[in-house]
């Protein structure tokens, strides 16, 4: 079995418009016992914001404040400015291409000088583009070929690694397994470099949401509607699909011909629709997570993405178990290698991802965020630690009890 190394990380994301001096997010998060960040492109070191000559002395502050306080970047990673825009699946070639040579590349540089990785999620398929498999198709191959320029240049000025971040929805992809599977073998082929995933255990939960509906599903739905009943939550994909289904409902057509016509659109837009595999959190890690060089941690419900904190209280109604990690993590790496998929990845960087709101009381949220630490700490004690050390570990604990 590959064995990787674990370090616990926190993405800086929760200091953002708070403590934003490298040094002052520094000084608390070694006080909460993490040494290893995930610098946010929020937290002031935005390339569309500020300039490169602001960039080079942040740098050297971020450097400056490694030395004083022991903290190191690990990773740097896009925010919420990049994730606000279509991005990198942009219809305009000319704001792609500006992502990619003046988002990307100086993030990617910032990273190399850190001796950091790179992470990013900096696109999505406007509506349009979801109503037609071949334009969908078409664009994803775009989008492709960006992203394995993006990772030849990382290849190049000799980044650790760089990734994508799965998301759950049809307009964001990778959203589902086969999916992400066939991104990271294309860019792979086409840049003749890696581009690896960064799977969140809280953006497997929107798929559930997106499944091929049956046949008896939609005629229920329908009838309902007929009804004046407010149909449950009911996907069935494309616009013509869902006029076919408005008709129906209205009396304009008969039931069963609505139902056979919409199942026929279905079938012919796979892409708008996830397996039941994909809304599950362990399976993504079992089956990708040897391709993921960053894990991001949030506790959730598995119906959402809340990124709560690992507090006693919020695991009490959480999904999420240290446990449950490690175990399907080890899973991952047991599997035999495939080809024409990047090599399985040497250290995983578990990383807290914690929001906090605009309006959140910012004292309540450091002490959510330092229950978080502790209870990942249980199960990465050491950084560096192998997987199956950390395993191990947990499994003897349990055995204890």
């Amino acid at each position: 079995m590959q064995d990787p190394k674990l370090i616990l990380c926190i993405d800086n994301c929760f200091a953002c418009k708070r403590w934003v001096k490298p040094m002052d997010w520094m000084r608390l998060i070694r006080s909460m016992g993490v040494t290893w960040v995930e610098q946010s492109a929020d937290t002031e070191c935005d390339p569309l914001y500020m300039d490169a000559r602001y960039t080079k002395d942040w740098i050297e502050l971020v450097r400056q404040g490694g030395e004083k306080t022991g903290v190191r970047v690990k990773n740097v990673y896009s925010g919420h400015g990049t994730y606000a825009t279509c991005g990198l699946a942009h219809w305009d070639a000319r704001v792609r291409a500006r992502f990619r040579d003046q988002w990307m590349k100086p993030q990617a540089d910032t990273a190399k000088a850190l001796n950091a990785g790179f992470g990013f999620f900096a696109h999505a398929f406007e509506h349009g583009v979801l109503q037609s498999a071949g334009t969908y198709e078409k664009t994803l191959q775009t989008l492709y070929g960006d992203l394995a320029e993006l990772a030849r240049y990382a290849r190049e000025i000799g980044l650790p690694a760089v990734g994508l971040e799965q998301m759950y929805t049809p307009h964001m992809p990778p959203w589902t397994i086969a999916g992400t599977r066939e991104l990271l073998s294309q860019i792979y082929a086409r840049a003749g470099a890696p581009m690896y995933v960064t799977l969140d255990v809280g953006h497997m939960n929107g798929q559930q949401f997106f499944q091929r509906p049956g046949e008896e599903d939609i005629r229920e739905a329908i009838a309902s509607a007929r009804h004046g009943g407010q149909p449950r939550r009911l996907w069935i994909g494309s616009e013509a699909a869902n006029c076919i289904f408005r008709d129906a409902a209205a009396g304009k057509e008969e039931i069963s011909a609505a139902t056979e016509r919409i199942l026929e659109n279905i079938d012919e837009n796979p892409h708008l629709f996830a397996a039941p595999e994909d809304g599950e959190i362990w399976t993504w890690i079992e089956k990708l997570g040897k391709y993921s060089p960053i894990v991001h941690l949030q506790q959730s419900d598995g119906k959402s993405s809340p990124h709560w904190p690992f507090s006693e209280a919020y695991n009490r109604r959480g999904v999420v178990t240290g446990e449950r990690l490690l175990f399907s993590l080890q899973a991952a790496f047991s599997s035999p290698a495939e080809q024409g998929m990047p090599d399985a990845v040497g250290e995983i960087a578990l990383t807290l991802e914690p929001f906090v709101g605009t309006a959140a009381n910012p004292y309540d949220a450091m002490e959510d965020i330092a229950q978080s630490v502790a209870y990942w700490r249980k199960f990465i004690p050491r950084d560096g630690m192998r997987l199956s050390e950390a395993a191990a570990l947990q499994k003897s604990r349990m055995e204890c009890k």
